[in-house]
């Protein structure tokens, strides 16, 4: 089979259950690192103080007013959230990682075994986020604790299954816009700059930083452009989900196209992986 790539035609239950195996095998190996998962996940918190403090100092300036739309609370919890909404998208070492394996020939493991590379690194990928979220789920749960004043409870249960696939989604933008920068290796001897680039527009584009709707007064042309790319997806929507700034007509036509984004970048990388395929060289054992 050509590649290594078996999901050509129908994928069987042998081939799902290969990457299942993968998967779980995958997952004993990151509970490993729970230490360092409990310690990153404790560091993330000390901005948390910086960020409260700064934006009530912002609404304090401007009189206690709603800005772009939120108010006081409003603005904490979408800025709490955006660490969840991070937790499920960000891919950290993916994109290098794929580089790394096409520069130093690696990549050939994948073409010898019956391996989908995409497969093989979606499913440690999800094996990766679940450890992650299981040992950081505590230090979480007190930090919302903590900070339970800025929220109204918990959404109705609809808008919370909307949460939860706006989540899942953006774990797998998040994972195969990565993969796609990664295919730059095929073409590119280092990658590392273009990584650097987009990450860091990234982190503003999406969201991450402030509000979308922070430009929608001054920078109207802008906020449209950044409302229809699916940066937004990776931090922004979902919080905004939670919140109940998406809602109605609005939260479901978001989803569906949170839904077809997936299955842009999906197909994007595919192609991306099967012409960088067609020029790759690989020597030695």
């Amino acid at each position: 089979m050509p590649y290594g790539w078996e999901a050509s035609g129908p994928v069987d239950w042998n081939t799902l259950v290969k990457y299942l195996n993968i998967c779980r095998a995958s997952l004993v190996e990151r509970l490993a690192y729970r230490g360092d998962f409990l310690l990153g996940t404790l560091l993330r918190f000390l901005p948390v103080l910086t960020t409260i403090l700064l934006w009530e100092a912002v609404f304090a300036g401007n009189g206690g007013k709603d800005v772009a739309g939120y108010t006081p609370r409003q603005m904490v919890a979408y800025l709490l959230l955006i660490h969840i909404s991070r937790m499920f998208s960000s891919m950290p070492g993916l994109a290098s990682g794929i580089s790394r394996d096409v520069r130093d020939g690696n990549l050939k493991k994948y073409l010898l075994q019956p391996l989908d590379m995409l497969g093989y690194l979606l499913a440690y990928r999800a094996a990766h986020k679940f450890a992650y979220i299981v040992t950081s789920a505590l230090p979480y749960a007190l930090l919302f604790l903590v900070c339970r004043s800025y929220f109204d409870g918990f959404p109705p249960w609809p808008t919370m299954l909307a949460y939860l696939a706006s989540l899942l989604m953006s774990f797998l933008i998040g994972f195969y816009f990565e993969a796609m920068i990664g295919m730059a290796g095929f073409w590119l001897l280092e990658v590392s700059s273009l990584v650097w680039i987009v990450t860091t527009l990234n982190y503003m584009i999406s969201g991450q930083m402030f509000p979308l709707e922070l430009f929608q007064r001054d920078y109207p042309a802008v906020y449209a452009v950044l409302y229809c790319l699916p940066f937004k997806y990776l931090a922004a929507f979902p919080a905004t989900v939670f919140i109940g700034k998406a809602e109605g007509e609005e939260l479901w036509v978001n989803l569906l196209l949170q839904a077809v984004w997936v299955v842009v970048f999906a197909v994007l990388a595919r192609r991306l992986y099967a012409a960088g395929l067609r020029q790759y060289s690989a020597f030695g054992g």
